[in-house]
């Protein structure tokens, strides 16, 4: 029996949840499908990096970048936002992680029979406010209802269309001596979510951090873009798969060190509590950047300048000289001990984004 047999007899809701099973799916299932000549468009990247947006190229240092996202968030409106502002912002992030400025979007919606017309209004008003206010058009999209059951509210799909101009960011140009940086504190999307689909009666007085990043990623990329060899947005699988993805696509070891990570107290206790690394929750409104070592002091203050206070060094990339290390991520606790910190399995926070 072959593994994508094996793996579509039994669908689960960990296929979708943005981690191992995931990134299995994706690449045995989906990828190996498409023959490589048609991985990108020719110069460009695609299916080939699985980066945040795909590149094609139009002109001598010049990229169209692309991407697309689906989002089906419960609840539909959570502490901090709301469906369309998600939808939004990851449309922005997705397209700034490869080192584009934002300038279109659209949008397709599906909506359940009987879905309050209120409620869509708000959801549109935000998605579009988000967007406008970014400097970013609206230029299509697409609105479809379904019967009463065959779908749970409401799944927007959102593309967004960037351009790079210069040197695109490339994950697999992440090298050793890199150092790691993230911009913000880690997991508020995720607990808050998942506070919001559980009801275990403890106040949890978290948001999520949902927002675009173009007031960090614009002037950043302005100023140090040579020396921004990785960005993604830890969304889902959080920071755990962000780091074991560029691991395993450099060929390096990764150590992160854990008393470097910035992690709001309650989203600590919380993720605790529910037996949740908080370390695999998603964010999103902040990013993770493999800078160029001897530039990372000097870059971070210039991330603190921009507003965002809580960033701060959490790693650094290695070469790996034992071939059992290679792809590897190790977590240096506060206590000093070493563990790999692997990439997340299983069901981590359903509907998530």
């Amino acid at each position: 029996m072959t593994w994508y047999v094996r793996l579509w007899r039994l669908l689960t809701l960990a296929h979708g949840a943005g981690g191992k099973e995931t990134e299995d799916l994706i690449k045995h299932l989906i990828v190996d499908s498409v023959p490589p000549k048609y991985w990108r468009v020719e110069g460009g990247t695609g299916l080939d990096a699985l980066d945040d947006s795909a590149l094609i190229p139009i002109a001598r240092d010049k990229y169209i970048a692309v991407t697309i996202d689906s989002y089906t968030v419960k609840p539909i409106f959570f502490p901090g936002g709301n469906i369309g502002k998600l939808a939004a912002s990851g449309t922005i992030n997705d397209l700034l992680m490869v080192g584009a400025k934002p300038v279109a979007a659209l949008d397709a919606i599906i909506a359940e029979e009987g879905f309050p017309t209120e409620q869509l209004k708000k959801i549109i008003d935000s998605y579009v406010s988000t967007l406008t206010s970014n400097d970013v058009a609206i230029i299509g999209g697409d609105f479809k209802v379904m019967p009463k059951g065959q779908v749970d509210g409401i799944v927007i799909a959102s593309t967004g269309i960037g351009i790079v101009e210069g040197k695109p960011i490339d994950d697999r140009e992440i090298k050793p001596g890199d150092k790691i940086i993230v911009t913000g504190y880690v997991g508020d999307h995720g607990a808050a979510i998942l506070a919001a689909q559980q009801s275990i009666g403890v106040k949890f007085d978290v948001e999520s951090d949902v927002k675009p990043l173009t007031s960090l990623m614009l002037p950043l990329l302005e100023k140090y873009r040579p020396y921004i060899h990785g960005a993604g947005d830890p969304t889902r699988g959080g920071i755990a798969m962000l780091v074991n993805d560029w691991a395993e696509k450099t060929k390096t070891v990764i150590v992160i060190e854990e008393e470097k990570i910035p992690i709001r107290p309650q989203v600590k206790e919380y993720a605790e509590m529910l037996g949740v690394d908080p370390l695999s929750l998603a964010n999103e409104g902040a990013a993770v950047l493999a800078v160029q070592g001897d530039k990372a002091e000097e870059i971070l203050e210039y991330i603190h300048s921009l507003g965002y206070k809580e960033a701060s060094i959490i790693g650094q990339v290695y070469e790996a000289k034992d071939p059992r290390h290679v792809g590897r991520v190790l977590l240096r606790s506060v206590t000093g001990g070493v563990r790999i910190l692997e990439p997340p399995s299983g069901e981590i926070v359903p509907r998530i984004c």
